[in-house]
């Protein structure tokens, strides 16, 4: 396995659907809408196996203060090798200095982010409308 991370890659929008769908992940349904947002993120990093799309993130920001990060996604049998780690990272790069980072993590992601240096904001409720049904 050769990964490689970018941040300026092309990506075929099957590509990214793939991902989604092998995660669960409704947001697939709609997926010229998931493609646009992705394009469209302030950020976006992709994690590849050669031609394979193994992973992703990406962060929505007003580019000075806030960042806001709604999607990170590996393959799950790429799970567990340090991938979304590395995006992370690169995100890292770019964001660190912001006065807030934030997102959304359940399940076994809440543990991740926690080992990344995320934690509880405090005593806030995260609230939403939602179209999904995997959370």
């Amino acid at each position: 396995m050769s990964l490689q991370i970018s941040t300026k890659r092309e990506i075929e929008k099957s590509k990214i659907i793939a991902l989604y769908k092998a995660n669960n992940w409704s947001s697939a349904e709609k997926p010229t809408e998931l493609y646009n947002g992705l394009i469209n993120s302030h950020s976006l990093v992709t994690a590849w196996d050669d031609d394979k799309l193994v992973g992703l993130g990406n962060a929505i920001s007003d580019g000075y203060l806030m960042v806001y990060y709604p999607h990170l996604l590996v393959l799950p049998e790429y799970q567990g090798k340090g991938i979304g780690e590395m995006i992370v990272n690169k995100m890292q790069e770019r964001y660190a200095g912001f006065h807030m980072q934030m997102l959304t993590a359940d399940g076994k992601a809440i543990d991740f982010y926690k080992k990344m240096g995320f934690e509880k904001a405090g005593n806030t409720q995260p609230m939403w409308i939602y179209k999904g049904n995997e959370h």
